[in-house]
């Protein structure tokens, strides 16, 4: 990117930064896109950006106009991506970005339409997994391996591979992610002390030690809304990571092994092991996840499982608005014994870029912009997006989603929340038949044989 652009582009971001400042969105359930709220603890000095490969110069010829539809609904946000498109036309005066801006639920109605028509954007929200994968099986998508794999993988080398390897299906991509959190325990410093615990728990074993110890000390252990099923389908997804690992996930969901294979059984019966020590608030079957925040940020509970927007909802949903603060802590998961996956294995999700099936190779060149390390620093300072880019984390603030960041970095294999990388349809008969577990209205066998029976209804 030319210096003079890049000036032009930091006025634009500063005027960004005063839009976005208006007010950010309360979630009651993982966001589409991804909420890093300002309301963290004082900053730490970040590592400086690297050098990214400059997008490819347009050749000069017939117009060509690239049409990208995003959710970025957020005025101060969605000003930081038109500025990055005004950039990039400014450097290839062909090339002609054409915007559509959707809220959540219009965009996903929209991409029904098109699909069935045919005629898809060239670049567009994605987050990966089974609508991606459907996608890809009609024939709508891109494949843009080659891209990412030219000049020695220039452009695959720049991402953390287990980001990217959320948007490839059978080792071929057909997008690339732009933001991307993790699922990890977030946990109140002071009632650890209290409980004498000295460090966070690195195994399951520790931490069902650790749920003893504050029950002990008279303090709920764990923060939970089970009444909204997916947080603790959470608890399963990552259970299953752990003990499956990818190998076990792929063979099942692609119908060369199954969800009943003994290794989700066994995460079934963690869940009934970790329940057996009551470790969660009264009333949790019933309880949304709003609730859950407003424990943790009242500091009535000492840990919760969550994603990456998790200091934000406590801090929301607090009695004094402002959360835990210095006192919120972070740890992943912890390692299961015995296990077939990495203890660095993660499970979460994010935001990328899909490409359409008839994207010009201007529209993958503006992908390229886009991802670069510029593109991601200026994402994560206007406090919308985690880095997934070499370099990108120099615009991070926030030490707690920092080290998330740095946690995720060192993933081999990303797992994406399983109501997410399944078809629909077995996403939700995952969240009911774990919720069904937390019940005890279902044993482990029988929560695993409900969504073996539904994947191989839904899966072909």
């Amino acid at each position: 990117m030319s210096r003079k652009i890049y000036t032009i582009l930091c006025l634009l971001l500063i005027a960004a930064f005063v839009l976005s400042a208006c007010g950010v969105p309360a979630t009651e359930s993982p966001p589409a896109a991804t909420d890093v709220s300002t309301e963290a603890p004082a900053s730490t000095e970040a590592p400086a950006a690297t050098e990214e490969p400059a997008a490819t110069e347009a050749p000069a010829g017939e117009p060509v106009t690239v049409t990208w539809w995003h959710i970025t609904t957020d005025e101060g946000q969605a000003a930081v991506w038109q500025s990055l498109a005004d950039s990039y036309m400014a450097e290839h005066p062909n090339v002609n970005i054409e915007i559509t801006i959707l809220e959540n639920e219009a965009f996903k109605t929209k991409m029904t339409t098109v699909v069935q028509s045919g005629e898809m954007p060239d670049i567009f929200q994605s987050w990966g997994g089974g609508v991606m994968n459907e996608y890809v099986a009609a024939g709508m998508m891109k494949d843009i391996t080659a891209d990412l794999d030219a000049d020695g993988g220039a452009w695959r080398n720049t991402f953390s591979p287990g980001a990217l390897g959320v948007y490839a299906v059978d080792g071929k991509n057909y997008g690339v992610p732009w933001d991307m959190g993790m699922v990890g325990f977030w946990y109140n410093k002071d009632l650890f002390a209290q409980a004498g615990i000295e460090a966070p728990p690195a195994t399951w074993d520790e931490l069902l030690e650790d749920v003893t110890k504050l029950k002990a000390a008279g303090i709920t252990p764990i923060a939970l809304g089970e009444g909204d099923k997916w947080p603790g389908h959470f608890w399963f997804g990552y259970l299953a990571t752990r003990i499956c690992g990818q190998a076990g996930f792929q063979r099942a969901a692609s119908r060369s092994g199954s969800f009943t294979e003994p290794c989700f059984v066994e995460a079934g019966n963690k869940i009934l092991e970790l329940n057996a020590l009551e470790p969660f608030q009264d009333g949790f079957l019933g309880a949304v996840y709003g609730d859950q925040s407003t424990i943790m940020g009242n500091g009535e509970a000492a840990m919760e499982l969550m994603g990456q927007w998790a200091p934000g909802a406590q801090a929301g949903n607090s009695a004094d608005g402002k959360g835990l603060g210095d006192k919120l802590g972070f740890f992943p998961f912890p390692a299961v014994e015995g296990g077939a996956g990495a203890d660095t294995d993660a499970f979460g999700g994010g935001n990328g870029f899909g490409i359409g099936k008839d994207a010009e190779p201007e529209a993958v060149d503006f992908v390229k912009w886009l991802t670069s390390a510029d593109a991601q620093v200026a994402c994560a300072e206007a406090g919308f997006c985690i880095p997934v880019v070499k370099g990108g984390e120099a615009g991070m603030s926030d030490p707690l989603l920092i080290e998330l960041q740095q946690t995720l970095s060192q993933a081999q294999y990303f797992q994406l929340y399983y109501d997410q990388a399944l078809p629909p349809a077995v996403g939700s008969v995952v969240n009911d038949s774990i919720q069904g577990i937390f019940a005890g209205t279902l044993t482990p066998e029988e929560a695993a044989q409900a969504i073996e029976d539904s994947a191989a209804q839904e899966i072909k």
